[in-house]
């Protein structure tokens, strides 16, 4: 497994398109209500991002994608695919994940929103938000990937929900996916783990789920849903293994990171 090592110079970079992604999910926050169509939410991110931040979304034609951001409602696990016909309603909980690309260097970041109350959805987007912030606590020089895993699969399951293992985290800096694969449940044997070392740069991702973790991909080749249709939420941060600890790039105006050491 070759991890690609980023310099002092490209980490500067990744903080930018980081922190770029980040916008994107601060402005899209106060459109977030009862009838907007998760198309028009994607058309509001895309037209942010290629104007007001000078950015390329990196999913417009990955793989024939067509959109901006995934969209995830409810069920959906991700990739969900925005739509002009499909309009939220209170009682949705959904994830929005966007990819920039600023300079040749990429931002990968997504988080839950909801709309209106739901008291079983919001639990279930805390948890697995706490999920991440747990994983990024471990990140250091040293930490094995399988250690990730680990930290992300107990408190899930001691809060009683699941992990998807279909999906990964994974390595990113000036290509979309890069090695590793970083899983989010203690899924490595001595073959596939790895140790991070200072300069490797990426994703977080944990998706969990309110009932059982398998899932399944719709006919339109994108859409991952749960199998037993349970609610499902996800976070996702780009990071940087520092010298001490963890860089963010994607940090949020609205979180407080200063519990991870640099």
């Amino acid at each position: 497994m070759s991890i690609p090592i980023n310099t002092p110079d490209d980490i500067e970079k990744l903080k930018i398109a980081g922190r770029c992604a980040a916008k994107v999910l601060e402005m899209i926050e106060q459109h977030v209500r009862p009838g907007i169509s998760t198309g028009e939410l994607d058309k509001l991110c895309q037209d942010y991002i290629e104007q007001d931040l000078e950015c390329i979304s990196a999913t417009i034609g990955y793989h024939g994608y067509q959109h901006s951001t995934c969209i995830s409602l409810n069920h959906v696990v991700c990739h969900g695919i925005p739509d002009f016909n499909k309009k939220l309603k209170k009682g949705d909980i959904f994830n929005i994940d966007v990819t920039v690309i600023k300079d040749g260097y990429y931002g990968d970041t997504s988080r839950m929103f909801h709309v209106g109350d739901n008291i079983k959805g919001e639990r279930l987007s805390r948890v697995t938000q706490e999920c991440l912030y747990k994983a990024l606590e471990v990140v250091r020089p040293g930490t094995k990937l399988s250690d990730i895993g680990r930290v992300i699969q107990q408190h899930a399951e001691s809060n009683g929900y699941s992990v998807v293992r279909d999906f990964c985290g994974h390595g990113i800096g000036k290509n979309f996916h890069e090695e590793p694969q970083v899983l989010h449940y203690d899924g490595y044997d001595r073959h596939n783990d790895a140790v991070l070392e200072e300069g490797m740069c990426l994703t977080i991702e944990p998706m969990i789920n309110a009932g059982a973790w398998p899932t399944k991909v719709l006919k339109d080749g994108w859409t991952a849903v749960t199998r037993d249709k349970s609610l499902s939420a996800q976070f996702e941060h780009t990071l940087v293994v520092s010298r001490n600890g963890v860089i963010v790039t994607t940090v949020r105006e609205d979180e407080d990171l200063s519990f991870l050491a640099e």
